[in-house]
């Protein structure tokens, strides 16, 4: 069991921490968000208490938490990222709000709930290289879909020689944009090629019916090379695609439905995916799945959230088998 518990709330520029002992606060202090002075601030803790009777907790705040995270992992401090949502409905009725109370409420909830903490540490470098890249990638493509609009959309609204001298400046940064794209892209695939794990991986995930290049490098990258979840049934929950019921007495019924409690970037790859492998594809068996159930009667939208969860049971399965996808294939048993 811990002892002392230090609740940590992030911003861009400096970090509030509340240190718990036991259940009296010992100090609250405000600190740049720089690796110097946390390291710092640990530092000066770690004389007084051993690093087994810490337990340190934030609240998942994107790349804010990066140099956190160094220094946790640098001074082997457990590092408990809890989830904002969970942080939020655990804690008792709020009014008010500033950084402060956070970290003293973090702290509280650290104490807390220690025994259902999940330690934190810090991905592979090169899976962490490739989730940079991606967002700077889906970045890029954001702005030339933008760029490319204003060029289809205003042409018939303004004179045309206006239009022309816009459109010569959109197409250059079109241009410039994609020469950026595909630099990325060699980019990723230069990292991957060059980790024989990755490289493996990627390959056989696509072999899958409707995992593209991009969907094959996003789940090695939201996975940690699929060592963060146990099997694709958790995956699945994650990326929004478990249904649940919903009943309460004999007032509230309703059919089983996804939760809009998920990561919905990976679901929308996802449903690109389905998409391809059931509608654009004009053969395969998970089109002839869609069809077949589709002609029973079934709703369209959850046969292709059905087909976004056999994609994802699919890429599970080659991976934990070391083998590419086979249709046919049929498990020898011993």
């Amino acid at each position: 069991m811990k002892e002392v518990f230090i609740g940590i709330d992030v911003s861009k520029l400096n970090l509030d921490l509340c240190v718990l002992i036991g259940d009296k606060i010992s100090q609250e202090v405000v600190i740049s968000n720089t690796i110097s002075e946390i390291t710092k601030f640990f530092k000066s803790l770690l004389k007084k208490h051993p690093v087994s009777e810490i337990l340190v907790c934030s609240e998942h705040s994107g790349h804010y938490t990066f140099p956190l995270c160094c220094v946790c992992a640098d001074l082997k401090l457990d590092f408990w990222l809890a989830n904002p949502y969970h942080l939020k409905h655990s804690l008792c009725l709020r009014r008010g709000k500033n950084d402060s109370v956070d970290a003293r409420r973090i702290a509280e909830y650290c104490a807390r709930f220690q025994d259902k903490a999940k330690l934190y540490s810090l991905p592979d470098a090169k899976i962490a290289s490739l989730k940079i890249l991606l967002r700077e990638r889906d970045l890029y493509m954001s702005h030339k879909s933008t760029y490319q609009g204003q060029l289809t959309d205003q042409q018939n609204f303004m004179s045309g020689a206006d239009f022309a001298r816009k459109s010569e400046r959109l197409q250059g940064l079109v241009a410039e944009l994609d020469e950026n794209i595909s630099a990325i892209d060699k980019e990723i695939e230069k990292l991957i090629e060059s980790d024989e794990t990755l490289s493996n991986q990627k390959k056989l995930l696509c072999t899958v019916d409707g995992v593209s290049h991009k969907l094959a490098t996003v789940m090695l990258v939201f996975t940690n090379s699929f060592s963060d979840f146990v099997d694709g049934r958790s995956f699945c929950c994650y990326a929004g695609l478990a249904p649940f019921e919903y009943i309460s007495g004999s007032s509230i019924f309703s059919k089983m439905k996804v939760s809009h409690k998920a990561n919905k970037y990976l679901k929308s790859l996802l449903h690109l995916g389905a998409l391809s492998a059931a509608i654009v594809k004009k053969e395969g068996e998970l089109r002839e799945y869609y069809l077949r159930k589709v002609a029973e009667g079934k709703n369209k939208m959850s046969m292709l959230n059905a087909i976004r969860a056999k994609i994802v049971l699919r890429m599970f399965a080659v991976i934990k088998e070391n083998r590419q996808y086979e249709k046919n294939y049929q498990h020898i048993i011993a």
